[in-house]
């Protein structure tokens, strides 16, 4: 098998070592592409820090675009050369999940111990999250692709694989946000400013960012927010609920910790959403007094990668990126070769960073 430069994860917490890897050819509905960029998502870093567990050596990475190289037989709808946008989306089109419309809960487990990927000795190397992007290349099922316009720039497109599409897709498809609405969105990190940017284009009458950085609050103002609350006060949820006037019909967790999911009912109105989308560590719990809900109607509804369906919303989403309408390069912090990731996931992971991306090919 050709080998690639892949970044890879021997020891949760430790640094990712760089190093030439085996990668098979696409096999059956299979398609090898090219990485140009792959962004650092917090989810490859709560991973490869072992929070929710995994299987190792692996190649993390799932935020990326690039260019088809190879095909392999049944592929349809993809031609050599196209350029793509790579997501963790993998999709059978056959169970229950996919055949209601909803592939990011497809019910088909993947082996990732058993992919395209193995160590030059021929040793197991796990392609984890279906994609395994922090490499040259990767060869990856054809559901999880979706074509790009000619001289879009890779960087920008890659977070739409991810950060933008859980952003965007979660206040469009999980919460089917009204235009007129109220919205609280605790974080204003990467997927915090994408659902606050899909608040503002679904026409959401107040937007407020809740985090617990000054820096954050001014960024969350220019994707859309139209007030910011700090949330290290006493009672941020009585200073959201000023700035709007009554409480949210719609309140974003966008950060992986249990307590935020503690606090965010409080930020409701009667009759609202809690939209869960940040992820905490496997056996972190949250608690909640379930009469409260019951009483005023609220509920909380979970968001895995905004429900999207890739070949259906990223291609709208693209539009209103060219049109002005949807930020991506003001998304982009800083950009890193392969052999800098790890200082990549050290900038991530200071939290001043809203995405880093690996640029791979010019």
């Amino acid at each position: 098998m050709p080998s690639i430069k892949a970044a890879v994860c021997h020891a949760f917490g430790e640094p990712l070592t760089i190093e030439e890897v085996s990668l098979r050819a696409p096999q059956m509905g299979e398609v090898e592409v090219e990485l140009h960029a792959v962004a650092i998502c917090h989810s490859d870093i709560s991973f490869a820090d072992g929070a929710w567990g995994g299987s190792l050596p692996a190649v993390y990475g799932h935020e990326a675009a690039g260019r088809i190289t190879a095909l392999g037989d049944g592929v349809r709808g993809l031609s050599l050369g196209d350029p793509v946008v790579v997501t963790l989306i993998r999709a059978c089109a056959q169970c229950p999940s996919c055949g209601e419309g909803r592939p990011t809960g497809c019910e088909t487990p993947y082996d990732g111990d058993h992919g395209p990927l193995q160590t030059l000795d021929g040793g197991k190397l796990h392609q984890a999250m279906a994609c395994g992007a922090f490499a040259e290349k990767v060869v990856v099922d054809q559901s999880q692709l979706v074509k790009i316009p000619e001289g879009m720039a890779m960087d920008a497109a890659s977070l739409l694989a991810c950060g933008v599409i859980t952003g965007v897709g979660a206040v469009v498809n999980a919460a089917q946000l009204r235009a007129g609405q109220d919205v609280v969105v605790i974080g204003a990190g990467g997927v915090g400013l994408n659902a606050i940017q899909g608040a503002r284009i679904a026409g959401a009458r107040r937007i407020v960012a809740v985090d617990m950085s000054e820096d954050k609050l001014d960024a969350a103002m220019e994707f859309g927010a139209t007030d910011g609350v700090l949330a290290t006060g006493k009672t941020p949820w009585r200073d959201a609920k000023a700035a709007i006037g009554r409480g949210a019909d719609a309140v974003f967790v966008t950060v992986g910790a249990a307590g935020a999911y503690d606090i965010a009912p409080r930020y409701l109105a009667g009759g609202g959403k809690v939209i869960m989308v940040g992820m905490p560590a496997t056996g972190a719990e949250s608690r909640y007094e379930a009469a409260n809900f019951a009483a005023v109607s609220q509920s909380m509804v979970g968001s895995k990668m905004g429900n999207v369906v890739i070949r259906r919303d990223i291609p709208w989403m693209i539009d209103l990126y060219d049109q002005g309408r949807l930020k991506l390069d003001e998304l982009i912090s800083n950009r890193w070769s392969l052999n800098e990731i790890n200082e990549a996931i050290a900038d991530t992971k200071s939290g001043s960073a809203r995405r880093n991306v690996i640029v791979l090919k010019d």
